[in-house]
């Protein structure tokens, strides 16, 4: 679909006459990234996983968007797609995109996974940092290797000059006054080894949106979601109130 003049690659599934949840995935990742958690949500909810511009299948942006401009994107993706108050799981940086749309716009619930929501220059090496963690997983061998070409191909050095900027962007970007709006039930879930977004963060982002829970889960990475798929799974259907099957 084309959005803001690029197209915007994603994908519908599961059950169409469920409530809508909408998955966005971390930096230099795609939609395979957010599948896994996905696909065991299929049964009970309308599924939307979308490209992040600049990744995947999707064009890069025309200019050097900010999150902000990720944020309007998506709007205007479910507004074609008539999604209204839909519910967000997004990890890293889409998780950031997530909490700035629903500290905007009307969202049922929200979902956070080691997710940056403030400044930080250092994270520039955010990409060294994921891959590293990817590495020591048990069993995701192959987002290891999916991670070697997606994550390596927008690394900072290597990345076209337009998503150098956006990276720019996205890392000195501080949303902590924008969360604080947020009104939707708010789920955040940590790894207490994650190191690429400090569990300090995670506290405080827990104190600033209104409504919200932190889980920090031990011996898990920047990817727990991915090391414990059934627990955050579980623990995300039992937020929408629906039924894992």
């Amino acid at each position: 679909m084309k959005i803001k003049g690029i197209n915007i690659n994603y994908i519908v599934y599961g059950n169409d006459s469920g409530q809508p949840v909408i998955f966005l995935h971390g930096w230099g990742q795609n939609i395979e990234m957010m599948k896994p958690i996905a696909d065991r949500l299929s049964n009970d909810y309308k599924i939307i996983i979308v490209d992040l511009p600049g990744h995947g299948k999707s064009d890069e942006p025309l200019y050097p968007w900010t999150v902000f401009d990720y944020k309007d994107a998506i709007k205007e993706l479910l507004d074609n797609l008539n999604i209204t108050n839909p519910s967000f799981v997004g990890h890293s940086f889409g998780g950031k995109v997530s909490l700035l749309f629903a500290s905007t716009y009307e969202v049922n619930k929200l979902v956070v996974l080691g997710s940056p929501f403030k400044s930080d220059n250092n994270k520039i090496t955010l990409k060294t940092k994921v891959l590293k963690g990817l590495k020591k997983i048990p069993g995701l061998k192959k987002f290891e290797e999916f991670a070697k070409k997606r994550i390596g191909s927008t690394d900072y050095r290597n990345a076209s000059p337009i998503m150098r900027q956006v990276l720019v962007n996205t890392v000195n970007l501080d949303i902590s006054e924008d969360v604080k709006k947020i009104k939707c039930p708010t789920l955040i879930v940590w790894g207490d080894l994650d190191e690429a977004v400090s569990l300090d963060d995670a506290h405080e982002l827990e104190k600033l949106i209104p409504d919200a829970g932190l889980v920090v889960l031990n011996g898990a990475t920047h990817y727990a979601y991915l090391e414990r798929l059934n627990q955050v799974t579980n623990m995300i259907n039992s937020l929408l109130g629906g039924h894992n099957k």
